[in-house]
């Protein structure tokens, strides 16, 4: 018998870059966003929190950043844009319209959710957020994982 606790509206929301290099080990950089359960708090990430991550990115990495988003609506907004476009660093690129097949990061959810997170019956909000930072931990450490995951998409990386 498994207790339920009452209806909980938290969410957690991840955002997640998967970096190629040609010659270089796969990288995954991730963010998990926390719903605090407030009225006025924000569910999803804003234009700021992917800003802060692509600032993050850039310190990690080390060099200039070719990114390909899809379409996301936050991904389009005009105050990420106008940043993208002052940095000499960024170049974006926009995935077609529906095309979750040509996402690699797609797939590492998918993995994410065929394993850490399947046949877990999770006990509370931060059991859960466990749960998914050590899933995407170990992803994280297996560049063969996230070469798999651009493989699957059927495109390549090639240096100009």
């Amino acid at each position: 018998m498994v207790r339920v606790r009452g209806r909980s509206r938290r969410r957690i929301s991840i955002a997640a870059l998967t970096c190629y290099k040609p010659g270089r080990r796969s990288r995954l950089i991730y963010r998990p966003r926390h719903d605090d359960g407030r009225r006025d708090g924000r569910k999803s990430f804003s234009w700021r929190d992917y800003r802060d991550l692509l600032i993050a990115a850039h310190q990690q990495l080390g060099g200039p950043i070719v990114l390909v988003w899809d379409n996301l609506n936050v991904h389009k907004a005009a105050d990420l844009q106008k940043f993208a476009e002052a940095r000499d660093w960024l170049t974006t690129y926009y995935l077609p319209p529906y095309a979750p097949d040509l996402n690699p990061v797609e797939g590492i959810w998918s993995l994410l959710r065929r394993g850490w997170l399947s046949n877990v019956a999770f006990s509370t909000p931060e059991h859960l957020v466990q749960r998914i930072r050590r899933g995407l931990r170990h992803i994280q450490y297996r560049s063969e994982l996230i070469d798999g995951c651009l493989a699957e998409t059927g495109l390549a990386i090639r240096p100009t």
